[in-house]
């Protein structure tokens, strides 16, 4: 029999994980898997718990919450020689990743793409000794996400994350780096840079409109310097995915990154802190299979065979 652990963040969205976990369990175990859970109880413990599960070779390991949860699982399985297939059931704050793949905020519908049977490949980041899936950035601007309050995510979502930037641009400033992409190099001053490996970015979803997760190649948003109104107008720019030919944004696709600062920046991930730069990313193609609506892996699938029909 096949086996699905759940791990799973008791605090996370509104406790709907802890709350709705009798109905997952038995949804995966109606659908042919012998189903346990894990239940974190601190930073990191995601991580530990798909280690568990990939030296006990489960077949599926559910990261149940929101883009930090999913961040820590996928932590504890990139690095393994067997790697499960992912699971994701969108219950957190922010669910960025899962919007990008179109994985429903309903629990019930959620759990039909667990038990559907459709997977596909995906594309993961690796940034010095972590991983992400969707978002690696730097800049003042991503720097926000942690001096917002768990409290105040827990209450107000992604609008807790809007109140902290409006709060903070009028003392943004920007930061001189230097940028290795491929074969290319960008050197001058930033407001931010996002190394993106979806669409779904900041609950923007059209940031990076092209963004496939499984081409090998992230997509390379540069801010440039800007001052405070052309900052507003750009964020205008990419609600509707128009703010890619600005001349204050760099746009690029490329597999390996290096970033190079002149002063102290630090790097998020997936909306977590990861570390101080410089760092170089790197993507790993293909390197997780990821559980999915039957309709994004028919459409990726399509997209693949498209591309490699016109590179002939």
């Amino acid at each position: 029999m096949k086996k699905a652990r759940l791990i799973y963040n008791p605090t996370s969205g509104r406790e709907m994980a802890k709350r709705n976990i009798a109905y997952i369990l038995d949804r995966l175990e109606e659908a042919g898997y012998e189903a346990s859970a894990y239940a974190t109880k601190g930073k990191g413990d995601a991580t530990k718990g798909a280690r568990k599960a990939v030296k006990r070779k489960f077949d599926m390991v559910i990261a149940a919450g929101g883009d930090g949860t999913i961040n820590e699982v996928i932590n504890g399985l990139a690095e393994q020689e067997y790697r499960p297939r992912l699971g994701v059931l969108p219950l957190g704050t922010t669910n960025d990743f899962a919007r990008a793949v179109n994985i429903p905020r309903d629990i019930v519908k959620a759990c039909d793409v667990l038990c559907g049977g459709y997977d596909m490949p995906i594309d993961i980041g690796k940034v010095n000794d972590r991983f992400f899936i969707n978002i690696a950035g730097a800049g003042k601007l991503t720097e926000l996400t942690y001096d917002v309050p768990s409290k105040l995510k827990t209450m107000l979502g992604q609008m807790a994350y809007y109140m902290k930037g409006i709060e903070m641009l009028p003392s943004i400033r920007p930061t001189k780096v230097t940028i290795d992409y491929d074969d290319r190099t960008f050197s001058g001053n930033i407001m931010m840079i996002l190394v993106s490996n979806t669409n779904s970015v900041g609950g923007f979803e059209k940031l990076a409109p092209e963004a496939s997760l499984n081409d090998g190649k992230f997509d390379l948003i540069i801010l440039k310097e800007a001052n405070l109104a052309e900052f507003i107008r750009l964020a205008s720019l990419a609600t509707r995915g128009e703010h890619m030919k600005d001349p204050k944004v760099i746009y690029a696709q490329a597999s390996r990154i290096r970033i190079h600062t002149h002063e102290r920046m630090q790097l998020n991930i997936d909306g977590e802190y990861g570390g101080d730069l410089p760092s170089e990313i790197v993507n790993l193609y293909q390197h997780l299979h990821l559980m999915v609506p039957k309709e994004v892996a028919e459409a990726q699938q399509l997209r693949l065979e498209t591309a490699v029909k016109s590179e002939v």
